[in-house]
């Protein structure tokens, strides 16, 4: 591996990390929207998180 300074580092850090981010954001907005088939989490996922459009 060659020899990287800590900025280059921190560059592909956040580059990779924001990326990540990006995903779970994504994730929670095509996932929270949609109508949730019965499952036993579904009551408690409602009651905390009661979106509404």
């Amino acid at each position: 591996m060659p020899q990287m300074s800590p900025l280059n580092w921190m560059i592909l850090f956040m580059f990779f990390s924001s990326i990540f981010f990006l995903f779970n954001l994504l994730n929670f907005y095509m996932n929270l929207p949609i109508p949730y088939q019965n499952n036993i989490f579904k009551s408690n996922f409602m009651n905390k998180y009661n979106w509404k459009w």
